[in-house]
């Protein structure tokens, strides 16, 4: 075909309005292809995709979205003071100690079997008051001590240790009153014999095995007297008139290889001196033929006293 006429004032029209749509598809085409940032001013920032419709879950209708949180989605809830767990609060005892926490100390032991003290002497007598302790008080803590203080414990409702601590002292010192002289240190267990003829003349130990006591004697006048122990029936003590012949203050028996301080021999291996285990025990042991004194402050003061070539009276 041969090119269109266009004529007049018409024609000048369309041409300028084809132009003008021209010009809107080309600005069309070039915006499509600008980047713009997100969330720049007039243009709206994407949006996330829906997760909650591509994983529906088993209360989702179809074709809508859920209509309520999935469990397996759901935040865990934050553990309550009353759900922690078991190692979040410490364990407590009952009494309010902690299960590792050390038990109480046990009380200070005060006296024990071996100790030879004017204390000791005090507790023994205090013992003897209510009972417990059936002698005169030694000052030696021995087994026949122990055993009153184990005793004393039991009825107490104490643990029987046979100790004196602190807390069996404090009970005692509250159940009985302060001894005597004549408590601490009395004359002799038993009642002193008759002095023997022989002993009412000069300077004396005489020694009675009827009433097992010594009495120290000064012209038939009784200076002190003791509780003592003799031989054995294998290892008696002899009977008669002596005198003293030799004084050791430390002595210790070369045959038997015991301790017999203060000993004042008078016949051979004999001698009269300080013995811990008549102390300890009693009358339920015996010597080798020695007479034992058990109260060491009474025999030293003796000691002190008699001087070799003083008579020494053994007798029944």
């Amino acid at each position: 075909m041969g090119p269109t006429r266009t004529s007049g004032r018409g024609g000048r029209t369309r041409a300028t309005a084809t132009a003008a749509v021209c010009l809107l598809a080309l600005g069309t085409l070039t915006a499509g292809c600008r980047v713009e940032p997100a969330g720049a001013a007039g243009t709206p920032a994407p949006m996330s995709p829906a997760t909650d419709s591509a994983h529906p879950t088993d209360d989702a209708k179809p074709g809508g979205g859920p209509t309520s949180a999935s469990p397996s989605r759901s935040a865990s809830p934050s553990p309550s003071p009353s759900t922690a767990s078991p190692s979040a609060s410490a364990s407590a005892a009952p009494d309010g100690r902690s299960p590792d926490a050390p038990p109480p100390p046990e009380p200070e032991t005060l006296m024990k079997t071996g100790d030879d003290s004017d204390r000791v002497r005090e507790l023994q007598a205090r013992l003897r008051q209510i009972g417990h302790f059936d002698r005169s008080p030694t000052g030696y803590y021995g087994t026949t001590t122990e055993a009153s203080v184990r005793s004393f414990q039991a009825k107490r409702g104490l643990s029987g240790t046979g100790r004196t601590d602190a807390v069996t002292w404090e009970r005692l010192l509250g159940m009985t009153r302060e001894p005597t002289a004549a408590e601490l240190r009395p004359p002799t267990e038993r009642e002193v014999a008759k002095p023997d003829p022989r002993c009412m003349t000069g300077r004396v130990l005489c020694i009675s095995k009827n009433s097992r006591t010594l009495a120290w004697m000064i012209d038939g006048r009784v200076v002190s007297s003791m509780d003592v122990r003799f031989g054995s029936q294998y290892t008696p003590t002899r009977e008669g008139t002596f005198a003293v012949y030799w004084k050791s203050r430390h002595h210790v028996s070369t045959l038997y290889d015991s301790p017999m301080p203060y000993a004042m021999f008078f016949s051979g291996g004999q001698a009269v001196h300080y013995s811990s285990d008549f102390a300890a025990r009693g009358y339920s042991g015996a010597s080798h033929g020695c007479v034992n004194v058990r109260d060491e402050a009474k025999i030293a003061s003796l000691y002190a006293q008699v001087k070799n070539g003083d008579k020494v009276v053994v007798y029944h």
